[in-house]
């Protein structure tokens, strides 16, 4: 069995890890985990309020899962995409049952940077344009496309990538871009500045509108009212597909299979992974509308995976849904949203002054930190690093000390447990972040 210094010492020596200078970081060993927790090799044990990368839905090995992996790699291990394969079809017919009545399809990705990558080559074969529009608040993945749609600043080292991709401003009345004062008046707005956007762009150049259903990493930004509804009906007006991005929203998050079924709204593609099988194995995709899909009927789709709809992976997504539906994990994290997160995050923003908004549904909600209530300056400058981002790493490590391991991005804490987690272990984990936000308080200066 591996010991802490030796994962150390390879890891250090070999490894080369994603959005990091290597020489500036020294990753924790992790020996094992269960449930909603994790261990470091000195036994020290962590809450995961970050559910590792807002992925870990299920919890940690969870046992029917692992068990349905086991099973199937005794059976069969791999075949290639163009078989059919038990698991792969009925992997596809649950996330099609599940998906809205239209949407029928599924093509299978690694991950969810692959999903929007295929989801946006869909939208531009079905309509013969070439430009996209994404949101400036958002994160759509690393590979080319989906890191020009990206608008937070990890596209920035990469530009220029791809082409035909315009950002555009989404709502967010907490610091509304349309100086809007009421939810109603930001949906209005926020909804003629994305018309106005693509008739000055030209509405027959458009080939999708591409949005997460709730912004993740960005902020939990949960859309107001009619905001999702409105775009629906630009997309139809102007022939542009509507691609909603489910990566991180969907699959129990949001206390929904899919986020979007809160507003009741078809979009034409719906692109998923991370909560489809908790990582377990690498599985990601796109749902495809019945109208989008008939247009590859006779026409070759120009796109493929090695292992699209991989066997193992496929088998982990059917048990995890089993499990989500015969354990009512949807249910449970949405009451853990309304009966225990939302009422305590509520009392802490009473009792802190650093916090300015706390927002989110199910086991998604975002608190956002700032020194001042009155003018909203956050607790850090937007995408702050060095000794100007010392205030958040201050407040992180306050966690850590503690035993629970947070999601920090920008000035926010976000709490996202897994959708399993029990209402006593979130209850101890938001008592730590509780704690934790009194470092917050001291850089306060109003």
């Amino acid at each position: 069995m591996s010991n802490e210094s030796q994962v150390r010492a390879d890891d250090r020596a070999h490894v080369f890890h994603s959005w990091s200078a290597q020489g500036l970081i020294d990753p924790l060993p992790i020996e094992k985990a269960l449930g909603s927790h994790f261990w470091d090799y000195t036994g020290k044990k962590y809450l995961d309020f970050s559910s590792q990368l807002v992925n870990m839905n299920i919890g940690h090995q969870h046992p029917r899962l692992v068990e349905a992996i086991q099973e199937q790699a005794a059976k069969l291990c791999t075949i290639q995409p163009a078989f059919a394969n038990d698991k792969r079809g009925e992997a596809a017919r649950m996330i099609a049952e599940i998906a809205p009545p239209e949407l029928n399809k599924v093509f299978f990705t690694n991950g969810g940077a692959e999903a929007n990558e295929n989801a946006i080559r869909m939208a531009r074969l079905h309509t013969g344009r070439h430009k996209v529009l994404s949101a400036y608040r958002s994160y759509h993945g690393s590979t080319a496309t989906a890191i020009t749609a990206t608008g937070d600043p990890r596209r920035w080292p990469n530009e220029p990538v791809a082409i035909g991709v315009v950002h555009f401003w989404g709502p967010y009345p907490y610091r509304s871009p349309f100086h809007s004062g009421s939810e109603e008046q930001e949906t209005q707005r926020a909804l003629q500045h994305l018309r106005d956007t693509i008739v000055f762009e030209g509405p027959g150049t458009v080939a999708a509108i591409l949005i997460e259903t709730v912004v993740g990493t960005n902020g939990i930004l949960v859309p107001p009212p009619g905001y999702l509804a409105g775009v629906r009906e630009i997309c139809d007006e102007f022939g542009i597909v509507f691609i909603a991005d489910e990566v991180m929203a969907g699959f129990g998050r949001c206390g929904e299979w899919f986020a979007i079924d809160r507003w009741g709204v078809a979009p034409d593609l719906i692109t998923f992974a991370k909560g489809v099988n908790s990582g377990y194995l690498p599985l990601g995709g796109v749902v495809i509308s019945d109208a989008i899909a008939e247009t590859f009927r006779e026409r070759p789709f120009p796109g493929g995976l090695t292992y699209s709809g991989h066997p193992l992976a496929c088998a982990s997504a059917v048990a995890s849904m089993q499990i989500f539906k015969e354990e009512g994990i949807v249910e449970h994290a949405r009451a853990l949203g309304d009966d225990v997160i939302g009422p305590l995050l509520k009392e802490m923003s009473d009792r802190h002054p650093s916090v300015g908004e706390v927002r989110g549904l199910g086991v998604f909600w975002a608190i956002e930190l700032v020194t001042d209530r009155d003018s909203k300056a956050p607790l850090v400058p937007f995408n702050a690093a060095g000794a100007a981002a010392a205030p958040m790493n201050a407040v992180a490590a306050a966690c850590k000390e503690r035993g629970l391991w947070p999601f920090v991005h920008f000035n926010r804490l976000h709490v996202v447990p897994p959708c399993t987690i029990t209402p006593e272990d979130l209850r101890a984990g938001l008592a730590i972040i509780d704690e934790a936000l009194t470092v917050a308080d001291g850089y306060c200066t109003a």
